[in-house]
């Protein structure tokens, strides 16, 4: 299927199924968001990359208009629908003073994918989670987690993320985040190893003395 839509190019990834808040300040959007929530009509987010607009996007919903400041400005929820690409920018639109693309909608098959690979998976991220100190909470028991829940929380650049985004199978996307984690926890528990070490040194140390033999 092709079709136009109008686009919110960002410099952020949105997964199908994500929730992203976001807050509108310039014109030409704060009328692309009042048009798309008046006729309750979904918008994409192509994701820009060094002042890049790449083809591949996701549609987005709003499924929440939280609060519209006095001077026009709108804080707004979003969920992710659907990968697309796109095939032409329209960058004047007739009447509007956002852009808008021809887009279509690659197959992407998401899915269980492999479940034992998934739980191995989400045990390397609560490992990664461990070593940083920090705390996640998925909202979804883990035997219904896929790769887009958690792909935000595994420490992936802004490049990475697009690459994830352009992988249409749920399995290949569970291998790229494992490989990915497969690089960094080793160095993420070296770095802790190292951090005990230095804090280590310089404190007293209550350490057995060596004993000549008489």
């Amino acid at each position: 299927m092709t079709n136009f839509i109008p686009v919110f190019p960002l410099g952020i990834v949105v997964y199908p199924g994500e929730t992203v808040n976001l807050h509108i300040f310039e014109p030409r959007y704060k009328q692309l968001i009042n048009e798309c929530y008046a006729e309750a009509k979904p918008f994409g987010i192509p994701t820009v990359i060094d002042n890049k607009l790449n083809e591949m996007g996701t549609l987005v919903k709003i499924t929440e208009l939280v609060k519209v400041h006095e001077n026009g400005e709108m804080d707004i929820r979003t969920q992710g629908m659907r990968v697309f690409r796109v095939l032409e920018l329209i960058k004047s639109v007739p009447d509007k003073l956002f852009s808008g693309a021809i887009v279509n909608y690659p197959d992407n098959i998401e899915g269980p994918g492999k479940r034992d690979l998934m739980q191995r998976v989400v045990n390397a991220i609560r490992e990664l989670h461990r070593l940083l100190n920090i705390e996640k909470d998925f909202k979804k028991p883990d035997d219904e987690l896929a790769s887009y829940d958690i792909a935000h929380h595994v420490g992936l650049s802004l490049e990475q993320e697009y690459e994830l985004l352009g992988l249409l199978r749920e399995e290949q996307r569970q291998e790229y985040i494992k490989r990915h984690l497969g690089k960094v926890l080793p160095v993420i528990a070296e770095m802790e190893t190292l951090k005990e070490r230095v804090k280590l040194n310089g404190h007293f140390k209550n350490l057995s003395s060596f004993k000549f033999e008489d």
